[in-house]
């Protein structure tokens, strides 16, 4: 075995099992006195549903049953790892689409029982927020801006656990209007991608769209109405040729970084309010981070309000596994883990004391 009792600060080695959406990931961590990532394999399925402009949930699920054996394999292999160099499986539990969720967190299950090792359930926006930690060292408290496919939220990350939704956005996520704004526009999926090479080559001052929600003193966001104020142009100005594509993609993704640039300055603002004698930090994880320009906006809204910023490396801003297996090393510190008992979920928000801004069912708070 790689360690002792949780609690101890000794060196623990970390299975992490990543399905809810269209990557299948598996990954082996060590840490946390020396951190290193031994493997972090991950299969895209965009192939499987470029034909359909966007993540097919069947599609996925039976795309992560056909592969994630293997892609475990791999991983255990690559990292040169047997099961007994394992301490604990640590696989997403929610949110995500329930029926990849389903496949790796009851694959993580089977492997846990069968290996005799904890089975940890990781919110997957915690592997998010927690990923800086891993290549970064980050301390806490840190603000957090997420921005993926499915959530755009600021977050006080306090610890582990311990979390405080400050502003998300009331509509569409910003990957979500991403994808749906390149779809309009006939770009291929995935659509993030291809708006930010399209809009390389734009005039964003072409086209005057809005930045919602900025006269409000909160720290929410919309981006809806963006997303219709482009095909409004478009829709003018049918058919529309390349540059004219060009051009909405650049006035479209300029708008998006001036909302976030925006929120940002009055994020850190609070977060300095209420941690006078803590350096402030800005942490971005999520598959936007990617974003070149997004990226660049932020980093000149932090450097100008005097904080640190911090993005992971693009390997691990998209969803993969080797931020769910330190996600799980961090809880596995702390004990105890989760048991058999636990369920996936389709919806599971990282603070779990701030109510859905779009309602709730049974399923849980929505956001």
């Amino acid at each position: 075995m790689t360690s002792t009792d949780p609690g101890t600060g000794n060196q623990f080695t970390v299975l992490g099992i990543e399905t809810s959406c269209d990557e299948t990931a598996a990954a082996v961590v060590r840490g946390p006195s020396e951190k290193a990532v031994l493997s972090n394999v991950i299969r895209s399925q965009i192939d499987e549903h470029c034909a359909f402009g966007g993540v097919v949930p069947e599609i996925a699920a039976r795309a992560h049953i056909e592969i994630l054996d293997h892609i475990v394999k791999e991983a255990m292999d690559e990292a040169r790892c047997g099961w007994d160099d394992i301490d604990a499986v640590a696989a997403t539990a929610g949110p995500g689409l329930i029926g990849g969720v389903i496949v790796g967190f009851m694959t993580a299950k089977a492997i846990a029982m069968a290996a005799g090792k904890p089975i940890i359930g990781v919110n997957h926006l915690e592997g998010h927020a927690l990923t800086a930690r891993l290549t970064d060292d980050v301390e806490f408290p840190f603000l957090l801006l997420l921005v993926s496919g499915g959530h755009s939220q600021f977050l006080l990350v306090r610890g582990v656990g311990d979390y405080e939704r400050l502003g998300t956005t009331i509509d569409d996520a910003i990957g979500e209007a991403f994808d749906k704004t390149a779809k309009l526009l006939g770009l291929p999926y995935p659509g993030g991608p291809n708006v930010e090479r399209q809009a390389k080559s734009g005039d964003r001052k072409r086209f005057a769209l809005p930045r919602p929600l900025l006269d409000r003193p909160s720290l929410d966001m919309s981006f809806a109405g963006l997303k219709t104020a482009v095909r409004t142009q478009a829709k003018k100005l049918e058919p529309v040729d390349d540059q004219t594509i060009a051009d909405l993609c650049a006035g479209f993704q300029t708008a998006v970084s001036d909302v976030l640039s925006a929120r940002t300055k009055r994020a850190l603002n609070l977060f300095k309010e209420r941690h006078i004698n803590t350096p402030p930090v800005l942490v971005v994880a999520g598959g936007v981070a990617a974003n070149q320009e997004i990226r660049a906006a932020l980093l000149q809204t932090t450097d100008d309000a005097g904080a640190r910023f911090i993005a992971p490396p693009l390997s691990l801003c998209t969803d993969n596994a080797a931020m769910i297996a330190w996600a799980g090393l961090e809880r596995l510190q702390l004990g105890p883990v989760d048991d058999m008992g636990l369920s996936p979920r389709p919806r599971w928000p990282l603070d779990s004391t701030n109510s859905g801004v779009l309602g709730s069912g049974k399923k849980g708070a929505k956001v």
